[in-house]
């Protein structure tokens, strides 16, 4: 099947309708599109709407996410510190192996 050549004005116009949330299969009917014409061209250029759509996050979930980031950065800033001082400790029983 020869592939068929769409003016870029008509690629536009749906590559926008999809973007303002319209199904695929709507935006293919109201331009008179294939499906998969219209898969495609959401596939190609607009990658991040083929992924499940997600509620918008809240302010309130946002600063909680923030907050819990600071904790684990506080916590892997101690744990690098502690290894940085374990790092020199000398065996009690004088081994001259460095221990592991």
């Amino acid at each position: 099947m020869p592939s068929r050549r769409y003016p870029p004005e008509l690629r536009r116009k749906a590559l926008d309708l999809l973007t303002a949330g319209e199904p695929v299969r709507k935006v293919a009917d109201v331009l008179d599109l294939s499906d998969q014409t219209v898969y495609q061209w959401r596939r190609t250029h607009l990658p991040h709407l083929g992924r499940k759509r997600r509620p918008p996050t809240t302010g309130a979930e946002l600063s909680a996410a923030r907050r819990r980031i600071s904790e684990l950065e506080t916590e892997l800033a101690v744990h690098r510190r502690a290894t940085e001082l374990l790092r020199d400790v000398v065996s009690p029983k004088g081994v001259s192996r460095p221990c592991t």
